[in-house]
């Protein structure tokens, strides 16, 4: 069956709209990829130290690419979020197969521009939709061009940001079950999808006034997706939003909890990225990074990292990992805001 979205055009079209790489001659662009390699590797001691996580064997791939790469292996994983989705509203609103062909990559454009924009912002990722055994993603044009636009140490920046993606990797090897937990939000927001016409419109038809507050520069930085969601779905939408808070907020406490002697320039790494998240890029930049949510991307590393940075300090790394037990100990969104809450509740 034609998808309701094209994925090989979706594909086709980022790579058109992903935006040129830095200019690097050939043993430049050996050295990053080899330097990446080996920054992945020193990060995995730093991040078990830290964490107090017990990684099994690395079965992941740790891949160093470029742009057109990473548009593959993420439209590989949307194609595996999206088709439960795509599967329900077809069941219920069979489309003509002309109808389906023409949506579908009309469709696959508009994910595209999506993707697109985001392969030349996503400077690592572990990515563990599209290989049931994760694979860990270095972006190298991406890398290169941050550091040169932060003028900052290329060996120091690329080991810092090895160590945020290995303790994603190691969040999702050490305890297992998180990768299933995603899937099963999935399915709740698949399940809870409206399909019915009238509703679908009214919902659109929100969307278009929260487009206009983003043009203005007015709204809460959540996206498009917060209007379009119904009350099951935020429901899901919060337990999604403390967890991603969680899993970040642990990756950027880690990434900036190293000693400086194995970063020396740390504290000025953290400074200039922090006031280049702040900043944001040009008015374009800014005005997709809000229609997409990724303001509120930004505020997940901010409240997750103060949160794990709390709960540390208060009770230490063991305590703190009693958070992975089950999903029952997982934080809620008030609770990433109140720390204490959740230390109250899981340790009382």
């Amino acid at each position: 069956m034609t998808s309701l979205i094209d994925w090989d055009v979706a594909a086709r079209a980022a790579k058109r709209f992903s935006p040129p790489s830095p200019g690097v001659s050939r043993r430049e662009a050996d050295d990053v990829v080899g330097e990446l390699y080996r920054a992945t590797a020193q990060a995995a001691d730093h991040v078990a130290d830290l964490t107090h996580l017990h990684e099994p064997p690395v079965t992941a791939v740790t891949r160093v690419i470029d742009r057109p790469a990473w548009i593959d292996a993420n439209a590989g994983g949307m194609r595996t979020i999206m088709s439960p989705i795509v599967e329900r509203l077809t069941e219920d609103h069979p489309v003509g197969r002309v109808a389906e062909r023409v949506g579908g990559r009309v469709t696959g454009v508009q994910v595209g521009v999506v993707l697109g924009f985001l392969s030349g912002k996503v400077l690592g990722q572990f990515e563990f939709f599209d290989r049931s055994g994760g694979q860990l993603l270095l972006v190298a044009p991406n890398l290169v061009a941050v550091e040169r636009q932060l003028k900052v140490d290329p060996r120091d920046f690329r080991l810092w940001v090895c160590l945020h993606e290995v303790t994603h990797r190691v969040q999702f090897t050490a305890v297992p079950w998180l990768r299933q937990h995603m899937f099963d939000e999935v399915d709740a927001l698949t399940a809870t999808i409206e399909t019915d016409p009238a509703e679908m419109r009214k919902r659109l038809s929100g969307a278009v006034g929260e487009l206009v507050k983003v043009v203005r520069g007015q709204g809460n930085g959540a996206g498009l997706l917060s209007v379009l969601a119904t009350p099951e779905q935020r429901e899901v939408l919060d337990r999604v939003t403390a967890f991603m808070s969680l899993v970040e907020g642990h990756a950027e406490y880690v990434m900036n909890a190293v000693s400086p002697s194995v970063i020396p320039s740390q504290k000025v790494i953290e400074s200039r990225f922090s006031s280049r998240r702040r900043r944001g890029g040009n008015p374009l930049d800014r005005l997709l990074r809000r229609l997409l949510g990724m303001e509120a991307k930004t505020r997940q590393y901010v409240d997750g990292s103060a949160f794990v940075r709390t709960v540390v300090d208060r009770i230490g790394v063991d305590d703190f990992n009693a958070i992975w037990s089950s999903r029952e100990t997982l934080p809620t969104k008030a609770e990433i805001s109140d720390p204490q809450q959740w230390i109250a509740r899981v340790h009382a």
